[in-house]
């Protein structure tokens, strides 16, 4: 029976994913062959102590519990959008602990971020070097010692490394298009920063949900199966590429993040499920200092109180008030100097900032 919410915003690992109901006829996807999602803890760079803390830490208010269930509901991405410090990267490494979606997938965007960035990187000099070397190798006397020529030991178990799979890797969004069993996650970070051309350019990778290698394409007719064995994204294990094409099975939980700095074209738009994230008020500010730092004491409420009139004026980010507290509980200061010390550590964030009196 199908379960809403599958994302309940608990925090608690389970394994609801399973129960998601089959998708839109629209968005069905039959990638192959399919692959066995990897462990949490294949990418050591997804475990690293601060993405585990956010990931645990995380508070998600009934509206973002809500629209992430429709984006996993109706296979879309997330495109999660307001003021910096409300937590919109956080959410993703959040949704993949609590449904076991395994090592989170990032491309951060900049403004010369392309698709192909994405999808995957070819590296022909690399290649060039290999047949190189293994020319040489095979002009190399065979009784000469290889401690002699400088070269890589030859012979018939020697590595051929001239295939172009050994010189291509997937990237973030490639690794997320593959033919997973369960969804992949995929945060693309601050995607309002990309070239203007950016979002259009997925509008056709995210709508079917697979991309062509042009480079494996070709090397397939020489392939016996047309299968190549490609390095994915983060964890680096050599999965089986077809013929050069990729298609999903389970179409990845993509939340795209923007600061609201741009508009974006209506086309993109109406195929992404939008999450607008207000400043937090004041039960949500203690909760989530609770999350991260244990339960508010007076000062800590004195300085939540302090930060919502001063949103009032100009931006500030939930990390500013995080900072401060952590320091008022740490650093062994009087109260005169704990109110100064926050001040400067609580700035307007912007140039539209207001007083900065405290």
């Amino acid at each position: 029976m199908p379960l809403w919410p599958v994302y309940t915003g608990t925090n608690a690992p389970h394994d609801g994913i399973e129960r998601l109901p089959p998708p839109p006829p629209w968005r069905a996807f039959d990638g192959g062959p399919l692959l066995d999602p990897p462990d949490a803890a294949a990418d050591r760079s997804a475990v690293s102590p601060d993405r585990v803390h956010r990931a645990e830490t995380y508070r998600a208010t009934e509206d973002t519990v809500q629209l992430v269930n429709a984006a996993l509901y109706l296979r879309r991405p997330l495109l999660v959008t307001g003021p910096p410090g409300t937590g919109k990267s956080s959410l993703v490494y959040a949704v993949a602990r609590e449904l076991r979606l395994g090592p989170v997938l990032r491309w951060n965007i900049t403004s010369r971020s392309t698709l192909h960035d994405g999808l995957y990187s070819y590296d022909p000099l690399s290649r060039l070097y290999a047949a190189r070397q293994q020319a040489a190798q095979q002009a190399a006397p065979q009784e000469t010692a290889p401690e002699e020529t400088g070269l890589p030991e030859t012979g018939p178990e020697a590595p051929d490394e001239t295939g172009i799979e050994h010189h291509l890797r997937l990237g973030p969004l490639g690794t997320a298009l593959l033919p997973y069993a369960r969804p992949r996650a995929l945060l693309i970070d601050e995607i309002d920063k990309s070239d203007l051309d950016l979002p259009n350019d997925l509008l056709n990778v995210l709508e079917e949900g697979q991309y062509q290698i042009p480079e494996l394409v070709r090397a397939a007719r020489l392939a016996p199966d047309g299968t190549a064995r490609v390095p994915a994204d983060g964890t680096g294990e050599a999965v089986p590429v077809v013929r050069g094409q990729v298609r999903c099975r389970a179409f990845p939980f993509v939340v795209l993040t923007s600061n609201g700095e741009r508009e974006f074209p209506p086309a993109f738009l109406r195929r992404c499920v939008t999450l607008r994230l207000r400043r937090p008020d004041d039960r949500h500010l203690a909760d989530i200092v609770r999350a991260h730092l244990g339960e508010p004491d007076a000062y800590a409420q004195e300085l939540i109180g302090r930060f919502l009139d001063r949103t009032s004026a100009g931006d500030l980010a939930t990390d500013q008030l995080l900072n401060a507290i952590y320091l008022a509980r740490t650093s062994n200061l009087d109260s005169g100097s704990l109110d100064r010390l926050a001040e400067q550590l609580m700035p307007h964030l912007g140039q539209g900032a207001g007083t900065d009196v405290f």
